[in-house]
């Protein structure tokens, strides 16, 4: 098969594109990929350091700010540059499918793909679908969605449910023992996580909750991103308190946790439900449709999951709340179950079975 997917900009999209590529190799090694994203973003590294063939193409998001109205009139030129160009590297390249996963790269490439023919198929991770996916519908064969509460959106285009990619990556992740970062076996332990990068609202007040827990007979371990260790390590903090600035193989470390507490991306929620592991969700208000907090509203509808909004999250309420949750085994049970009925553990597999029925119609 050879494919030519396009995803950037954040991680919530790029790894989802990644566990796709990686399930067509699984089921036809001989595969071949072009992958077309941005020329800034974090694909234009993290995509070509696994050997994947890369073209970039200069585009930017468009912007309601005053400020930056003239990259927009730029970009209006930059869109027609980069359908011409990917049109280019669609007649070379001779896919068999085009795959979208998210971000404004996908606009230009989908839109070439069509117009030359070629089937497309487009991937959706969050709850409340993204600007250009929505503007895509006249040239989507297919979309797949990760949420049943995004089928609403597309009640005019022809879409199904395919869960997240990333929730199958997870589940073959190998188990990493909390152990290792200094954890006890026999206490209950809480995973808080926020980003590679961290938070610096979310930090203020986990630094509050830290310094309070030295009463709780659990461990917490805080992932407080690479910007943010160094300051984090200098506090003095209780023996049940672990501090480190990242986990590589983050979600086998998962699997040894009793609680989570993060953020709301669609990558995470789609691991912590296909791990069923109890979460306090905390959705970052600064994404684009405040898609963080519908994706966390997609688990709390489903009593399988907790969430503090970030105006509300005061060190108090997070002890409050964690301290409540693992003293209540039949919550925990509830909310396992509850994960397991929301999620779909084939979601990769499914997505690659739809493109070859998409292929050989």
């Amino acid at each position: 098969m050879r494919v030519i997917i396009t995803a950037g900009g954040t991680g919530g999209h790029i790894y989802p594109a990644l566990a796709i590529i990686d399930k067509i190799k699984e089921m036809e090694p001989q595969s071949e990929f072009l992958y077309i994203g941005t020329h800034n973003r974090m694909e234009s590294e993290i995509v070509p350091a696994r050997g994947i063939s890369y073209m970039p193409i200069e585009i930017y998001g468009l912007s309601t700010s005053l400020k930056l109205m003239a990259r927009n009139v730029k970009n209006v030129f930059l869109i027609e540059k980069a359908i011409k160009k990917c049109k280019t590297a669609i007649r070379e390249f001779k896919p068999d499918i085009v795959i979208g996963v998210g971000g404004y790269v996908t606009y230009p490439v989908i839109k070439a793909a069509k117009s030359l023919g070629i089937k497309t198929f487009v991937h959706e991770q969050n709850s409340i679908p993204g600007k250009a996916n929505l503007a895509l519908h006249k040239h989507v064969d297919l979309y797949g969605v990760s949420f049943e509460d995004s089928l609403k959106y597309f009640k005019k285009y022809r879409a199904i449910l395919t869960g997240n990619p990333c929730s199958e990556e997870a589940l073959k992740a190998k188990k990493i023992s909390k152990e290792q970062y200094g954890l006890t076996k026999n206490k209950k332990s809480v995973l808080i996580f926020n980003g590679s990068l961290g938070s610096t609202t979310m930090n203020k007040q986990m630094l509050a909750y830290l310094q309070n827990i030295e009463d709780e007979n659990y461990e917490v371990l805080y992932i407080t991103g690479k910007t943010s260790y160094e300051s984090f390590s200098q506090n003095h903090f209780s023996k049940n308190v672990h501090i480190v600035s990242y986990v590589d193989h983050l979600c086998g470390l998962m699997k040894d946790m009793d609680l989570i507490v993060s953020r709301a991306g669609a990558s995470s929620v789609a691991e912590i439900t296909s791990l069923a592991i109890p979460t306090i969700f905390i959705p970052s208000p600064y994404v684009a449709n405040n898609h963080q907090y519908y994706n966390a509203l997609s688990i709390v509808n489903a009593k399988a999951g907790w969430m503090i909004e970030e105006n509300k999250l005061t060190g108090d309420l997070l002890k409050e709340k964690i301290h409540h949750l693992l003293e209540d085994e039949e919550q925990l049970k509830e909310m396992k179950k509850n994960l397991k009925a929301l999620s779909v553990d084939d979601s990769a597999t499914r997505i690659y079975e739809e493109i070859i029925k998409l292929m050989n119609e």
